[in-house]
Order: structure tokens, then C-alpha cells, then sequence
């Protein structure tokens, strides 16, 4: 047994589970949640705006994946050699990797390397990234999920050398006030836990998510032709799911590069399909054109309308980590 894990009390021991390391297991996920007070069993950290990553340390090698299992060792491979020299043994921790523009958090910088494949590329990129830890799930033949999260926070700082890139994700116990500091720092939100809960290889509300911006993912359906000398498309229609059915959500045509706009526009011409992909938008107006629904975007806007549609959209960024049919409207709890 790990030291670290010896010296737990026995309480927190005998929540320990044995068993040899697993090659995948299912991250934790939050709960959109209306901002609060809350006081008691709760800690606070950063909502980070970047791809989600569990790492899987073994004694032969790093692994990094992605929330979909896509293998991210050649996007990042500064992570996996930092990983490789100031860590041994056996463990699985879960993060978020982010860029930076300024002291801000950027996802649409971060995409820049992560559409990259080729290690090669991705070390010549002047995209800097890190990796912020905030939870520890296994070690040394040991499933941790049963610990609660102060002392699974515990043992990720005591276990790791934290040095740039992997950081460690420290905490706040006013969660209100954290909330408001986020806000006006310009930050994506904050994340509340509950200090003593488990880790659930599920979405859970032991984990709730307050976003300063109403900031979502949506499924790409289609999109407009362009206009005048803008390159690619005009607009994306844009859409989420409803148990098995694709609603239509409305359309963004802001927040593009000349880049985006031309290589996103190829990609699109490749999937395009002549049913609609929407089950409330049969037919295409003039101009449009529908593709079929495997592409999903990360998006910002200030409410939905009456409607169901967004108001004020604008793109953000290409989420290849997200699976379509999971993406869903969020409705934050009260």
C-alpha cells in the first residue's frame, strides 16, 4: 500500500477498494445550478474553460484522455513528459488542460492545439498549455472513489510535485462571494462540491456548475451560404438534443475567423446531406443547407427567447470532445 494511503485513518482506509488499475473510468460531472449561498459541506473551485483530461499514470507509461476516450498524448506532449518525469507508480487523476490569453483563460486559443494530432506540431505551436489537477480517483492498486473529496484533494497535492504546466486546483469556502470575484475577473464561473462526497462515474448534483455566462455546447445541422467575400459559410444552424430528437436552436454567425470560416466551411461541405437533421425545421430556407449532426460547438448568448431560440449568439470554438447526443439544453436549477 502507498504510503500516503497507509497513513489515512482507519476510517478512511476501509473505504479503500482493491483492484488492479482500469483502463478507463467514467469522470464526474457537474450539474448546471442558478448561483446561491451555500454554507456546510461545500468547497469551491474554478469552472475551467478548456478539455477535460484523466490521467493515467501506470510504471510503464502516461496516458491522456479526453472525457470521450480520444487519446490526447500527441496534442499535449508536454504534459505527458512532465507527467513521466516528476511522477511514478500508479495512478488516475482528473483535470482540465487550458491556454491562457493574458491572465484569461481562452478556448478558442486552447483550440488551436487541439486540433492538432502530430507531436511534432503540437511542440512547435505557440499555444502554452497546463493542466490543472483537482481530484485523485486511484493509486497504487486502490479505487478512491469512496473517499470523500477533502481527502482525495489531500493526497493529489501531497502525491504530485505540482510545477508549471500541471497545476494544482486549490479551493474557496465562500462559495457567494467567489461566485461575484469570478464574474468580474471575467472568468467562465465557478464550480461548488460537496466536501465529503464521493466520486460518481456519472453527472451528479454533488457537483454543481455556476457559469457568470450563458455558455453551452450545441450540435452543428446546417449552415448558410456566405455572403459578399466572406470565405466558407455565413452562419451554422445550430441545434440540441431532446431525448433522441435534434431541436433547432437558431443560428450564429459571429465569432469567426477567415480561418475558422474557411476550414470549418470545407468540413461542412463533406457532410452535407439533404434531410433535415432537425425534427421542428423540415425544410431549408433559401440559403441553407443541412449536414448531418456529428460536429458540436461550444457557444455563447445572453438568453433564450420565448421561442427556444438563442439571442445574441456567438461561436466559440469546435468541441471534439463532446459526443453529439449528449449535448442537451441546460436549464439551471434554483
Amino acid at each position: 500500500m502507498h504510503p500516503l494511503l497507509a497513513n489515512l485513518p482507519e476510517e478512511q482506509r476501509n473505504k479503500l477498494v482493491a483492484r488492479n488499475q482500469p483502463p478507463w473510468l467514467e469522470p464526474m460531472l457537474a450539474t448546471p445550478a442558478s448561483p446561491q449561498s451555500m454554507t456546510g459541506d461545500w468547497i469551491f473551485e474554478q469552472k475551467f474553460d478548456g478539455e477535460r483530461c484523466l490521467v493515467f499514470r501506470s510504471r510503464q507509461r502516461v496516458r491522456l484522455l479526453s472525457r470521450n476516450r480520444k487519446v490526447l498524448n500527441d496534442t499535449y506532449p508536454e504534459l505527458v513528459e512532465a507527467l513521466e518525469t516528476i511522477t511514478e507508480g500508479e495512478f488516475i487523476a482528473d483535470g482540465e488542460i487550458v491556454a491562457f490569453e493574458g491572465e484569461i483563460q481562452n478556448f478558442s486559443r486552447l483550440q488551436e492545439r487541439m486540433q492538432i494530432r502530430d507531436r511534432e506540431m503540437a511542440r512547435r505551436s505557440e499555444v502554452t498549455v497546463y493542466l490543472y489537477l483537482f481530484d485523485l480517483v486511484y493509486l497504487e492498486g486502490f479505487d478512491l472513489s469512496a473517499l470523500d473529496l477533502r481527502t482525495r484533494k489531500n493526497l493529489l497535492k501531497a502525491l504530485i510535485p505540482f510545477r508549471d504546466p500541471l497545476r494544482y486546483t486549490g479551493h474557496q469556502e465562500d462559495g457567494l462571494e467567489y461566485y461575484r470575484e469570478a464574474c468580474r475577473r471575467g472568468l467562465e464561473g465557478i464550480i461548488a462540491k460537496r466536501g465529503s462526497g464521493r466520486y460518481l462515474h456519472r453527472r451528479s448534483t454533488d457537483w454543481l456548475k455556476f457559469k457568470c455566462l450563458t455558455r453551452q455546447e450545441f450540435v452543428i445541422g446546417g449552415y448558410t451560404d456566405p455572403g459578399g467575400s466572406r470565405p466558407g459559410f455565413g452562419a451554422l444552424l445550430l441545434g440540441y438534443y431532446d431525448g433522441t430528437t435534434l431541436l433547432y436552436a437558431g443560428k450564429v454567425g459571429i465569432g469567426f475567423s477567415d480561418k475558422t470560416l474557411r476550414d470549418l466551411g470545407a468540413r461542412l461541405v463533406r457532410i452535407e446531406q439533404n434531410p433535415s437533421p432537425f425534427a421542428d425545421k423540415e425544410k431549408p430556407e433559401r440559403g441553407e443547407h443541412f449536414v448531418t449532426p456529428t460536429l458540436v460547438c461550444e457557444i455563447i448568448f445572453t438568453e433564450w427567447t420565448p421561442d427556444g431560440k438563442l439571442r445574441h449568439p456567438k461561436y466559440i470554438g469546435l468541441r471534439d470532445d463532446k459526443v453529439p447526443e449528449e449535448v442537451v439544453r441546460e436549464n439551471p436549477r434554483a
